[in-house]
């Protein structure tokens, strides 16, 4: 059976970032499996983010361009888009679960796409929202 997965940024960085280690193989690796499955779901906030970390933060980031052809093939997973019952909902689950804002978005964002798990290490692994298990794929994988 397969299960709808939200991939938060960092998982995203990590598998671009040669310099990773571990991660970048662990990242690598769970979105080949995402990609075969067609079962990855992003959101828009974290494509954004995406962009501006790997052609920032890595020793070695990547050209805007390549950052760009990679944003681009993420286009054809499920994206769940910034609209306004979004962000009222992540506002709510943020004044709620005491998330930061940023997260509480990735997190609404899993739940309104439906998925069962949240990859992302930024959050407590185990966590629930709704019918979403936070997941942290170095921990359990690496």
């Amino acid at each position: 059976m397969t299960v709808r997965s939200f991939v938060d940024t960092s998982v995203l960085v990590y598998a671009e970032d040669r310099d990773a280690g571990p991660k970048h193989r662990v990242a690598r690796d769970l979105l080949v499996e995402l990609w075969n499955s067609r079962q990855g779901v992003v959101s828009v906030q974290v494509l954004q983010e995406f962009y501006v970390a790997v052609t920032k933060k890595p020793k070695r980031p990547l050209r805007p361009a390549k950052a760009l052809e990679i944003v681009r093939e993420y286009l054809t997973w499920q994206v769940v888009e910034n609209t306004p019952e979004l962000l009222v909902a992540a506002v709510e689950l943020h004044q709620k679960a005491h998330l930061s804002f940023w997260d509480a978005a990735v997190v609404q964002a899993a739940i309104e796409a439906g998925c069962s798990r949240l990859y992302t290490e930024d959050l407590n692994p185990g966590q629930r929202f709704g019918g979403v298990v936070l997941e942290n794929p170095f921990a359990a994988r690496g």
